[in-house]
C-alpha cells in the first residue's frame, strides 16, 4: 500500500502546478492584462486559499520581472526587451515619466531628471530599462530622442545687463530659459513672450533660447489670451498672405453654376445662430408637399467650392483643423473673407450650399432623403433668442415654419432617446466683459427649444451623410470616409461613478446592453436635475465617457445611439467637414475610394487639434474666472467639494461655478491623508473627512492670474 504524500509536499506541488499554469496564461496572452481574480477564474480556481496562492505567485513574478504591474493589482507579460519607444512626460518636480507605445496608459516608467537627456514633454523617445529594485517603480534612462514635440514656451521676460531669462510658471519645465541679449527681439522686462529652445548643453542647468514673438505686457487681456493660444501651440494671428489670397477669390456666382444645382431661392429658408455669430454655416428650409408631407432642407455652406484642395488657404485650414473660441474672441480656421463673407449664409444673399434634404411626415418619420448641391437665398437671420420667442409665443416672422420645425425636432429627439441616446444637456459658462476684456458678470447659457431644434436637424444631416457612404450591401465594401466615432464608456470608470453617486442615494447600471446603460444614465441625469449636486455628478458622468474622435474605422457613436455618424454641417469652422464635403463630391461622381491610411492620419491630426483647442478654451475660461474673483478676496461663498487630491481639496462656488483649491498645507487642524479609493482626505487624529460632493463654506484667499489659480480657505 502506497504511503500518502506529506501535506507540505502536496501544497508545494499544487503551487508549482498553478505557477506553471499562470506562466502559460501570460505567455499565451502577451498583450492581455489580468488581475488575480481573472487569473484564478481562467484557471478554474475558486477556493479562497487557491486565490491567495495566485496572488502570491503574481507578486513574485512581478518582482522577478516576468510580468509587469501596469496598474495596482493588474499584470501583463513582460515581453518588451531592454529598449522601449514611447512618449516622455516631463514634470517640473523632476519626477518624469515614460509611457510605452501601445501599452496601457496607466503604465508609467519613472525617468529621473539625471537620466532624461533633457527630453521635453511629449517627445517621442527610446529608453533603456534599468534593473528594477524590489518594491520600487520600474525606471528607465533616455537613450535617444526620436522626435521633438514642443520647443516653444511662453513666459515673462526678465532682462539683465548682458543676458535675459524667460521666467515660466510651468508644470512641465523646472528651469527658466536663458536668452542671449542678441536674441531678445526688442523684448523688455515684464513682456509676455514666446521663446524657442535652440539648445540645451549636456552639463547646463538651463536651456538656451531665442525670442520668437513679443505678445505684449503681462497682465493685459490681449497678451494673456494670445499667450494661452501660444502655450497650446495654437496660432494667435492669421497670416496676411493667406488673407490676401482669400481676397482674390471671385464673389460672383455664375448662371452656369446655379444651373448645376437644385434651386431653393423661392423656398422659405432661414438661419438660427447665437446673437454674436458672424459665420452662418447652416440654414434650414421648409415647405409642405402636395401629399401633405414636409420637405426639410439642411443647407450647409459650400466652402469647398471656394477653397480648392491643396491650395494655400486649404493647407492653412488643414493645419489649424478647427476654429478656436476663447472667452473674448474667435480665432477662425479660414480667413474672414470666407468665414464671415463669401461662405456665410447671410440673409437676402444668394449662396451656394451642400444639403441633406428630407421628406418627413407629421410623425417625423423620414420617408426619403437625398444629398444635393443647392443654391439658396436666406429670408431671415434669427438669433436663438428670437426663435425661442416665436416658439413660446406662437407669434413672429415665419412663425408657422419655425413652429413646425420645432414640432418635428421634438419628435426626432424623442425617438433618438428611445433608441438609447444620452441626454447631456450641460450649461455653458459665459462672461459679460468690458472693452478691456475685464469680466463684469458670470452667467450661464442653457439649451432651450430653439437650440435643440437646430441641433436635431444637424444631427439628422450628419447621420444621413454617414449612412449614405458607409451603409452598403453585404457584398460591397464601403469607401473610405471620415466618421465621428464615440466608444462605449469604460467599465471601471462607470463602476467608479456608481460608487460615487451611491453616497447621494442614486444608482446606475454599469453593464448590459448599450440601451440599458444609456437609459440608466439618462435616468440619473433626470434625477439630479436642479439639485445642488447636479453639476458635480454631470461632470463626473461626462468623464466616465470615452472621447469622441474622428476615424476612418466606423464603430458608431455611442452617446448619440447612431450606427453611422460624421461631421458635415460646420465646414467654416471644422476641417473634417471640408474633407467630408470633398469625399461626398468624389463618390457622387462615381470616383474610386481614397487612400485609407492617409485619411486616418488626417483624422488623428484633426482629433488632436480639437483637443488642443478645447484645452485652450478651458484655460481662457479659467483665466477669466480667476480675474473675476480677484476683487473678491476675503468674501465668503457656499461651495461644493468638486475634487480631492493628495495636495488639497478643490471646491466649486455654487453661484458662479468658479473653482479653487484649499491647499492641504492650509488644513491646519490635523494631518490629512489622501484616500484615493473613497475620494476623500481624512484627518489622522480627529478623523474629520473632506469628501467629494460635500457642501463646504469657503472664503477667497488668493487669486494668481499667472497660474490661473484660485486658492480658497475653509470657513468654520
Amino acid at each position: 500500500m502506497r504511503k500518502k504524500a506529506p501535506m507540505r509536499a502536496k501544497k508545494e506541488r499544487k503551487k508549482s502546478n498553478i505557477d506553471n499554469s499562470i506562466a502559460n496564461l501570460f505567455n499565451s496572452n502577451p498583450s492581455e492584462i489580468f488581475n488575480y481574480k481573472q487569473v484564478a477564474a481562467k484557471l478554474g480556481l475558486k477556493r479562497p486559499e487557491e486565490k491567495q496562492i495566485v496572488q502570491n505567485i503574481l507578486y513574485s513574478m512581478a518582482e522577478d520581472g516576468f510580468i509587469v504591474e501596469t496598474a495596482r493589482g493588474k499584470y501583463k507579460s513582460n515581453q518588451r526587451g531592454i529598449y522601449l519607444e514611447g512618449r516622455f512626460e516631463r514634470r517640473s518636480n523632476g519626477k518624469n515619466f515614460f509611457i510605452p507605445e501601445g501599452e496601457d496608459q496607466n503604465q508609467k516608467i519613472l525617468v529621473a531628471e539625471r537620466n532624461s537627456a533633457h527630453a521635453m514633454n511629449g517627445d517621442r523617445v527610446r529608453i533603456q530599462m534599468l534593473a528594477q529594485r524590489k518594491n520600487r517603480d520600474p525606471e528607465g534612462t533616455v537613450a535617444e530622442i526620436l522626435e521633438r514635440k514642443q520647443t516653444q514656451f511662453v513666459g515673462i521676460l526678465s532682462v539683465q545687463k548682458h543676458f535675459a531669462f524667460l521666467e515660466m510658471d510651468s508644470k512641465i519645465l523646472a528651469n527658466d530659459i536663458f536668452i542671449p541679449k542678441d536674441d531678445l527681439k526688442g523684448g523688455k522686462t515684464g513682456d509676455k513672450a514666446v521663446v524657442e529652445i535652440v539648445e540645451w548643453p549636456d552639463n547646463a542647468k538651463n536651456p538656451v533660447g531665442k525670442v520668437i514673438d513679443i505678445l505684449g505686457t503681462a497682465g493685459e487681456n490681449n497678451s494673456e489670451m494670445c499667450a494661452i493660444l501660444a502655450e497650446y501651440g495654437l496660432p494667435y494671428k492669421y497670416p496676411s498672405h493667406i488673407e490676401a489670397a482669400a481676397e482674390l477669390i471671385p464673389e460672383e456666382i455664375t448662371k452656369e453654376e446655379i444651373a448645376l444645382r437644385e434651386d431653393f431661392r423661392q423656398t422659405t429658408t432661414f438661419t438660427i445662430d447665437p446673437r454674436d455669430a458672424k459665420d452662418f454655416d447652416d440654414a434650414l428650409s421648409i415647405k409642405q408637399l402636395a401629399n401633405q408631407h414636409w420637405e426639410v432642407g439642411v443647407h450647409i455652406a459650400d466652402v469647398t467650392h471656394y477653397v480648392k484642395e491643396g491650395d494655400i488657404i486649404d493647407k492653412e485650414g488643414e493645419s489649424r483643423a478647427t476654429s478656436v473660441y476663447l472667452v473674448d474672441r474667435t480665432i477662425p480656421m479660414l480667413p474672414e473673407r470666407l468665414s464671415n463673407g463669401l461662405c456665410s449664409l447671410r440673409p437676402n444673399e444668394v449662396k451656394l450650399c451642400y444639403a441633406a434634404i428630407f421628406e418627413v411626415d407629421d410623425n417625423a418619420d423620414i420617408i426619403k432623403s437625398r444629398i444635393a448641391r443647392t443654391v439658396i437665398k436666406s429670408d431671415r437671420r434669427f438669433t436663438y433668442e428670437e426663435a425661442q420667442e416665436i416658439i413660446e409665443s406662437g407669434k413672429g416672422d415665419y412663425c408657422e415654419e419655425v413652429l413646425k420645425l420645432n414640432e418635428l425636432a421634438k419628435k426626432l429627439r424623442e425617438k433618438r432617446f428611445a433608441n438609447g441616446a444620452i441626454a447631456f444637456d450641460r450649461h455653458e459658462m459665459k462672461f459679460e466683459i468690458d472693452e478691456n476684456g475685464k469680466p463684469l458678470r458670470v452667467y450661464f447659457k442653457y439649451a432651450k427649444d430653439s437650440n435643440k431644434l437646430v441641433e436635431e436637424f444637424m444631427l439628422l444631416a450628419n447621420k444621413t451623410v454617414a449612412e449614405f457612404v458607409g451603409k452598403k450591401p453585404k457584398n460591397k465594401k464601403a469607401k473610405t470616409f471620415i466618421y465621428r466615432i464615440h466608444d462605449r464608456p469604460n467599465v471601471d470608470k462607470m463602476e467608479n461613478l456608481s460608487d460615487f453617486i451611491k453616497r447621494f442615494g442614486y444608482k446606475i447600471k454599469v453593464d448590459g446592453s448599450k440601451t440599458t446603460v444609456s437609459k440608466s444614465l439618462n435616468h440619473l441625469l433626470e434625477e439630479v436635475s436642479g439639485k445642488a449636486e447636479e453639476n458635480l455628478i454631470s461632470t463626473i458622468a461626462v468623464r466616465a465617457m470615452a472621447k469622441a474622435v474622428y476615424s476612418t474605422d466606423n464603430i458608431g457613436h455611442y452617446g448619440l445611439a447612431f450606427d453611422y455618424y460624421t461631421h458635415f454641417t460646420s465646414p467654416i469652422r471644422r476641417y473634417p467637414d471640408m474633407m467630408v464635403h470633398r469625399l461626398l463630391t468624389r463618390y457622387l461622381n462615381g470616383e474610386p475610394s481614397v487612400n485609407k491610411p492617409t485619411y486616418e492620419s488626417k483624422c488623428k491630426h484633426c482629433s488632436d487639434m480639437e483637443q488642443l483647442a478645447s484645452s485652450a478654451e478651458r484655460a481662457s475660461i479659467k483665466y477669466k474666472q480667476v480675474e473675476y474673483m480677484s476683487d473678491k478676496l476675503g468674501m465668503v461663498f457656499d461651495a461644493v467639494i468638486s475634487g480631492i487630491s493628495e495636495w488639497g481639496v478643490y471646491a466649486e462656488i455654487n453661484e458662479n461655478k468658479c473653482e479653487g483649491m484649499i491647499p492641504i498645507r492650509d488644513l491646519g487642524d490635523d494631518y490629512y491623508e489622501f484616500d484615493e479609493k473613497n475620494y476623500c482626505l481624512r484627518g489622522r487624529r480627529k478623523k474629520k473627512e473632506y469628501r467629494l460632493g460635500d457642501p463646504i463654506k469657503i472664503k477667497v484667499a488668493r487669486a494668481n492670474l499667472e497660474r490661473k489659480q484660485l486658492d480658497f480657505a475653509t470657513v468654520d
